[in-house]
């Protein structure tokens, strides 16, 4: 099989040829049709994650069929159509996922970090890690909701907001333009926070009632003239701009952050207090919030908005994307 991989951190992306490995006991061979390329996998093309034990090959954003059961592998079967995201490795059952707590579960395993991962032709994964996706979702549409999509979904869902109630998303990019959609489908009066007046119809298609360009409009004061934000969902990796928005949210609002940001901000104890306001993070999530993020997508048609690339281009994929000049994922067709 043809697969691409970094021999070490920093490196070149380098196409090979390798074998294909036979899966052993609840493990599955997952023959890859679609692999999205997220800003993620610079932790292992950089080598910013540590302990990667290299060569390895990146992408977590997975769709594709089972090609392959090793034993032990009830309920699962050759022909299932298939997703691996970014935590694959969690059950969704074991007391670190019942806390939500992702990070130290002990049944983590990551692709594209904890074993190679789906920029290739074939990838070998434990079952902990599958998703079944729906008959009616294209493995190019399935595999950025793998990451991006969970990532907004369940953030959205666990935000506390309901239907009815104002919820801005902040950022119509890779995140942003599924958040917009995941938004507007939950049933909220959903407000789009960009940069440029030309971002309006695009944000308006996807499903905000209204649309704030922060180039000619404060956004924070805009909320408040609105009532003030239930929800902001802050997509965009700007920690100055995350920490703006703050005078934005209403009586008991949260700030909700999925985009990754190294750039510190300054929030008082002022601004929160007086109207119990809340500041959080939010991670991905397990294989079962990520069926439930795929179902949720089909049935309401929440689709990404993609550029499709060879494995052979997984290099020009990678750049493109890490750029910021992607619209709005990049997907490997395999």
């Amino acid at each position: 099989m043809k697969k691409v991989t970094v021999s070490s951190g920093g490196g070149r992306f380098e196409l090979k040829d390798t074998s294909i490995s036979e899966p052993p006991s609840r493990h599955v061979r997952v023959k890859i049709q679609a692999c999205g390329i997220c800003h993620s996998d610079s932790l292992t093309k950089e080598g910013i994650w540590p302990g990667i034990v290299y060569p390895r090959s990146p992408g977590h954003e997975i769709a594709g069929v089972i090609d392959a059961l090793g034993a032990a592998s009830d309920p699962w079967k050759v022909g299932d159509r298939v997703g691996v995201g970014w935590f694959g490795g969690n059950c969704g059952r074991c007391e670190s996922c019942r806390r939500g707590d992702f990070i130290t579960c002990t049944k983590l395993q990551i692709p594209g970090i904890s074993y190679d991962g789906g920029y290739a032709e074939y990838v070998t994964v434990p079952m902990a890690t599958l998703a079944r996706i729906p008959d009616v979702l294209t493995p190019e549409d399935a595999a950025p909701l793998m990451c991006a999509g969970i990532t907004t979904f369940n953030a959205l869902r666990n935000s506390g907001a309901r239907p009815g109630d104002l919820v801005a998303i902040q950022g119509i990019g890779g995140l942003g333009h599924l958040g917009v959609q995941f938004a507007s489908k939950f049933g909220f009066d959903t407000v789009a926070i960009g940069r440029g007046e030309d971002k309006q119809e695009l944000a308006r298609k996807l499903g905000a009632r209204t649309y704030i360009d922060t180039k000619s409009q404060d956004a924070a004061k805009q909320l408040s003239a609105m009532g003030g934000a239930k929800v902001i969902l802050a997509t965009a990796p700007d920690g100055k701009a995350m920490g703006s928005l703050i005078d934005g949210l209403g009586v008991n609002g949260k700030l909700v952050i999925v985009g990754a940001s190294s750039e510190p901000f300054a929030v008082s104890s002022f601004q929160l207090l007086a109207a119990r306001k809340s500041l959080i993070g939010w991670p991905s999530g397990t294989s079962i919030d990520i069926e439930d993020t795929l179902r949720f997508a089909a049935a309401k048609g929440v689709r990404p908005m993609i550029e499709m690339f060879p494995l052979e281009g997984a290099a020009d994929a990678y750049e493109h994307m890490m750029s910021g000049k992607v619209r709005f994922r990049a997907v490997l067709k395999v």
